[in-house]
C-alpha cells in the first residue's frame, strides 16, 4: 500500500539535520519554499539578525477580507542534539516501524506541526475552501536555544507588524491520553549563575570563609526551595508541572588540583517560573539566599525572561471560542494548562498578542528531547484533519 504523501513529506523534512549547534537551515529552506510552490502560497525570507545563516521563512495564505487581523501558524525548525547510542534506529533516519510508529529528533517537537499546518491548506485549497482572514506561517530558527536569532529577534521588526497578527498557534505537547492538551500561558525561564568567593590553601587545612561552604549554603537554600515546590506539585493535585516553580541545580564549577582549595566555585541552575508568581519578589528570595551564605557571593543571569501575560480562554475572547468550538464538533477533549517549559509563545505573549500553544498528538508520550522520539503515522494524519477543522474556524471567526 502507498504511502500517504503527507507522512513522505513529513518523513523528509525530518531528515533534514536543522541540528542544534550547527543546523543545516539552507535545506531546511529550499525544501519549504518546495512545499509553498506547491500550494502556490507566496513565500519571503526575513533576515532576523546579523548572522547570513539566520532567516525566518514565512509562507502566505491570503483571506479575502485582507483587512482583518491575521492568523498565524507557527514552528521552528531547528532540533535539538540526540545520543545515537541511546536510539533504536537513526535519529535523522525517519524510520517507519511496522507499528507505523516514526522515530526522528523533531517528530513531536516541532517538525509535525509544521508539516500539518501545509497539509491542512493543501487540502482546504484543493476543496476550494477560502478564509476571510489571511493566514500566515512562520518557519523561525533557533527556538531550541532560546529564540534570540528568531522569534525574539522577527517580533519588533516592521516585517512582522505589517503581517497584522491577530492571533497565533504555537506548539504545545503530546498527551498519553484520550485528550488533547492547550496551553494558554507559560513559565519563565531564569538561568542563574551564583558565584562563590573564599580564602585558598592547602587541602590539609581548617580554612575558614571558604568558596565551598558559601557555595554549599547557596545550594541548600536553592534545593530546599525546590523540595518545598515539589512538595506542592505532590500535594495538590488540582496542579500541573506549569503552575510550580522548578529549580535544578545544572553545573558545578571550581577548584584546579585535589589538594587546593580553591578560592572561586560556581554553580549554576535552571529555573522556571510560573506567570503566577511575581518575579521582583522572586529575585529577592535569590538575593537573600546569596546574602545568607556570606560576603563575596553573587549572582547574574545566563537568561532571564520576564512576562506573566496569559492568553484568555473564557467566551469572552472570541478566538478561544472558535477554537474550543471547532475541537467540540470534533469530539475533541481539551485539558488546559500552563506550559511547563518555553517556546517562541512567549515572546508573542509578552508583546501583547493572544496566542495558544497546540500540538495535536494525544494517546501519545511525551518525547520531546528524550531518546527514541517518535510520533505515530496514524497520529500525524489526525493532526492535519484537526488542522483542516480549526484554520477555517479562526481565520473565518
Amino acid at each position: 500500500m502507498a504511502e500517504n504523501q503527507a507522512v513522505t513529506n513529513f518523513r523528509e523534512y525530518l531528515r533534514i539535520k536543522t541540528v542544534q549547534p550547527d543546523p543545516d537551515y539552507d535545506s531546511s529552506t529550499q525544501f519549504l519554499k518546495r512545499q509553498a510552490k506547491e500550494l502556490d502560497l507566496p513565500v519571503k525570507v526575513y533576515k532576523t539578525w546579523d548572522n547570513p545563516h539566520r532567516e525566518v521563512l514565512v509562507m502566505t495564505w491570503e483571506g479575502t477580507e485582507p483587512n482583518l487581523p491575521s492568523l498565524l501558524l507557527n514552528s521552528h525548525t531547528d532540533v535539538v542534539p540526540v545520543y545515537p547510542e541511546h536510539w533504536k534506529h537513526d535519529a535523522f533516519g525517519a524510520v517507519k516501524d511496522d507499528n507505523g510508529d516514526i522515530y526522528a529528533r523533531g517528530t513531536q517537537d516541532m517538525k509535525s506541526v509544521g508539516i500539518q499546518y501545509l497539509e491542512a491548506i493543501r487540502r482546504l485549497k484543493k476543496s476550494g475552501k477560502q478564509c476571510k482572514r489571511t493566514v500566515h506561517l512562520t518557519f523561525v530558527p533557533d527556538e531550541e536555544i532560546g529564540g534570540k536569532e528568531g522569534m525574539d529577534a522577527f517580533l519588533p521588526s516592521k516585517d512582522f507588524t505589517d503581517l497584522s497578527i491577530g492571533f497565533a498557534l504555537d506548539e504545545g505537547l503530546a498527551n498519553p491520553t484520550d485528550a488533547f492538551t492547550v496551553f494558554y500561558g507559560e513559565r519563565s525561564p531564569w538561568w542563574v549563575a551564583v558565584t562563590a568567593k573564599g580564602k585558598p590553601g592547602h587541602g590539609s587545612r581548617f580554612i575558614e570563609d571558604t568558596a565551598a561552604e558559601k557555595i554549599r549554603r547557596v545550594i541548600n537554600s536553592f534545593l530546599d526551595f525546590r523540595a518545598e515546590e515539589e512538595k506542592r506539585l505532590k500535594n495538590h493535585t488540582e496542579f500541573k508541572l506549569g503552575d510550580v516553580t522548578t529549580v535544578n541545580l545544572t553545573k558545578l564549577q571550581g577548584g584546579i588540583q585535589t589538594n587546593v582549595v580553591p578560592d572561586q566555585f560556581k554553580a549554576s541552575f535552571d529555573i522556571r517560573i510560573p506567570p503566577t508568581v511575581d518575579h521582583v519578589s522572586f529575585e529577592d528570595k535569590i538575593k537573600n539566599w546569596c546574602n545568607e551564605a556570606g560576603p563575596d557571593v553573587s549572582y547574574d543571569f545566563e537568561q532571564k525572561f520576564v512576562g506573566d501575560n496569559m492568553t484568555c480562554i473564557t467566551d469572552g475572547n472570541i478566538w478561544w471560542t472558535a477554537f474550543s468550538e471547532a475541537c467540540k464538533h470534533m469530539d475533541m477533549q481539551l485539558e488546559t494548562e500552563i506550559f511547563p517549559a518555553a517556546t517562541d509563545s512567549r515572546f508573542l505573549r509578552k508583546a501583547g498578542y493572544k496566542c495558544i500553544g497546540f500540538s495535536p498528538m494525544n494517546r501519545t508520550p511525551i518525547l520531546l528531547h528524550d531518546h527514541n522520539e517518535f510520533l505515530n503515522e496514524g497520529v500525524f494524519l489526525r493532526g492535519i484533519d484537526i488542522y483542516e477543522g480549526l484554520i477555517p474556524a479562526l481565520a473565518n471567526c
